[in-house]
């Protein structure tokens, strides 16, 4: 469509806020504005839009309107499913008359999403199984147990299901009953020789995505479709990526590789009955060598690759390709469906075969550690020291990307996070930039319908003891104890770990005359449904709550924070990248540790204002966030509260706030 026959957008913007039943707002015009422009412009936009803002209409609307195809890529189930089921078919049913078009929609996942026929009708491969083959996981199953169960709904609805996809069964079913149904992309055989290819969800996926004008899909298929080389998406002029704070995290992992005695046991069973002795004897002795040696690794950065793991390694590498090979060379006609089996084996053969490559050569730029888990045993992981100049190369070469989340600006300003996506001109955090290299991005933050400062208190609490590695914190317990009380329950206690978050439980429960939630005892839907529907309840818990609680109105008026969410001194990755600014001569506890702490307070702190309704106190119980020298990029960091140190008017402003709930329920 050209620009004189293009309705304008603010009339178009009008259509959709009203099809959806929602209120225009500044931030959301202004944010049209510049994504609408930097599509026109082929450049790169950053906007921070916050809690309120409807975002989501902010770049479907520019993004629908600008008629070529647009990939929209988002962290989470719930975002992606919002867009899919309720604001792109209301926006493009009102933008209809207007465009003189109906654009189509598709929803693009990993192949691991969708049912896969093979599996259900044919049977899973069995590497434990006295003889190579497939078996029946329905006859395998007692009817009676919750797997059986399990199974037996999957092939009920795979006769109903359109789609095939996990996340429109409901309810759902167990990760392991959807292991038996599903395949990775390693494990599939491929359309065109499998037989049931015709028919194949995932398949049919792409063949959507591929006629679609937007295609909503997930961080994680994005960073495998830019890193990997092998298209996954559809071409596409526009990428907007909602929920971009969580991007370097999703393409870190998608980067990243890991080996386990488990994982390399299962590929050699996996293998052995597929390949000659003697490829399958070297790969096993191989495989031996690593898990004797697994059993004495200590956690912590490998900044050398020892010796002893060196030749392991090697062994493995060369006994994984001698097999890969091996593979790809033998047929037995007398294994039930060969294909399915040889694939599998396949897969997981040269994974290892990757990972014990990678870890070899030794790169600069990727940081190796030993991890030890209680339940799982030891592991061997590799991530990238970097994905900015991933992202640089790979993300923002040939198309228009347009970022946007409610925590992008940390202590003030973009650059932050700008340098960890690449788009930083080359400075302290970002090493491996240039001025050349950069794209041209800007930045906007088109702030939030909220009144922040009107709304919320933001209080430190200056008079408690700094917090110190180990140990109770009895000040703080005491605190909490009394800002509870005050505020008579209504409370979401976000803690550094675990062990915290069950010590101040166990406190509370002792104290208090409230219910107190704590993570990890149910699931994580049913906890917050329970913390929503009863005002007095608490909520404590970790990282998922930090991000992934929306509860407006009286139930969540208190959000207390333990202490500055700073990533642990022995993180191997996190502190190899603070090590590497510091060589660069940047500040690393700035640029990584402060940046990291500083956008999940953000995060956090954004789990108060939910609606225009809301009010209530943040207390962070770390006086370092008003006595430390990085204290103030912290505060600046998070929504524009009122802010005091004032530990008594909190606690009059809690009762106020408790009482006047009160009265609105009553």
């Amino acid at each position: 469509m050209t620009e004189s026959s293009s309705p304008p957008l603010e009339d178009l913007l009008h259509a959709a806020v009203t099809a959806v039943g929602g209120t225009e707002r500044p931030g959301q015009t202004a944010m049209a504005q510049a994504v609408a422009k930097a599509i026109d412009d082929s450049s790169h936009l950053l906007v921070q839009a916050g809690t309120g803002t409807g975002k989501s209409l902010g770049y479907l609307v520019p993004a629908l309107a600008h008629g070529e195809r647009v990939v929209v890529a988002t962290a989470t189930l719930a975002l992606q499913r919002q867009l899919v089921e309720r604001d792109l078919p209301r926006t493009v049913e009102a933008l209809h008359p207007q465009l003189r078009r109906r654009p189509e929609f598709a929803m693009l996942k990993g192949r691991s999403n969708y049912l896969c026929l093979h599996r259900l009708h044919e049977g899973v491969p069995q590497e434990d199984a006295d003889e190579a083959g497939l078996f029946d996981p329905f006859e395998a199953a007692a009817p009676t147990s919750k797997l059986g169960k399990d199974l037996l709904r999957l092939r009920d609805w795979s006769d109903d299901t359109e789609t095939g996809d996990r996340d429109d069964l409901t309810p759902g079913v167990s990760d392991r009953a959807w292991s038996q149904v599903s395949v990775t992309s390693r494990e599939c055989l491929g359309a065109s020789k499998c037989a049931y290819g015709a028919e194949c969800f995932a398949e049919a996926a792409r063949e959507r995505a591929k006629l679609a004008d937007v295609v909503v899909t997930n961080h994680a298929l994005l960073a495998i479709d830019a890193i990997e080389g092998a298209p996954v998406l559809p071409s596409h002029e526009v990428l907007i990526v909602d929920e971009a704070h969580e991007l370097v995290s999703r393409v870190t992992g998608v980067a990243s590789g890991e080996l386990t005695p488990g994982q390399v046991n299962r590929a050699v069973r996996r293998a052995a009955k597929l390949v000659n002795e003697q490829a399958a004897d070297a790969l096993q002795t191989a495989s031996e060598g690593f898990e004797r040696l697994m059993e004495l690794a200590l956690p912590g950065r490998l900044e050398k690759i020892p010796e002893d793991l060196g030749y392991v390694l090697m062994a493995l590498r060369d006994a994984a390709r001698t097999v890969i090979s091996a593979l790809g060379a033998t047929r037995d006609a007398s294994v039930k469906d060969e294909d399915a089996v040889r694939k599998q084996a396949l897969g997981a053969v040269e994974n290892i075969h990757q990972v014990a490559e990678r870890i070899v050569e030794a790169s600069e730029y990727d940081v190796v550690w030993y991890e030890r888990h209680d339940r799982f045993g030891a592991s061997l992981r590799v991530a990238p020291l970097s994905v900015s100049g991933l992202l640089r190369e790979k993300l923002f070469e040939d198309r228009s990307v347009v970022l946007t989340s409610a925590t992008l600006k940390l202590g003030g300003d973009f650059n932050g996070v700008a340098a960890s996506l690449g788009l930083a001109p080359e400075s302290p955090q970002d090493p491996e930039g240039g001025e050349e290299a950069a794209p041209r991005w800007q930045g906007l933050d088109v702030g939030s319908p909220f009144d922040y400062a009107k709304q919320g208190i933001l209080y430190v609490a200056k008079h408690l003891a700094q917090p110190g590695r180990e140990g109770s914190r009895a000040d703080m317990l005491d605190e909490l104890a009394e800002l509870v009380e005050a505020a008579g329950g209504r409370t979401l206690g976000l803690f550094s770990s675990m062990r915290a978050a069950q010590a101040a439980a166990e406190d509370l429960r002792g104290r208090v005359d409230m219910p107190i939630l704590l993570q990890g005892e149910e699931t994580l839907g049913e906890l917050i449904r329970s913390f929503s529907a009863d005002a007095r309840t608490c909520l404590f818990g970790t990282l998922s709550l930090w991000q992934g609680v929306d509860v407006p109105g009286p139930s969540c008026q208190l959000v207390v924070m333990d202490r500055v969410p700073f990533p642990r001194p022995d993180d191997p990755l996190m502190s190899a990248r603070q090590k590497a600014v510091e060589e660069a001569g940047g500040n690393g506890f700035m640029a990584v540790a402060a940046t990291h702490a500083a956008l999940l307070m953000a995060q956090g702190a954004g789990r108060l204002v939910r609606a225009s309704g809301d009010r209530g106190i943040v207390a962070v119980l770390d006086p370092r966030v008003e006595r430390a020298r990085y204290g103030s990029f912290l505060r600046k960091s998070m929504p524009e509260f009122w802010y005091t140190t004032d530990r008594n008017q909190v606690r009059r402003s809690l009762a106020a706030i408790d009482a006047a709930a009160k009265a609105q329920e009553a």
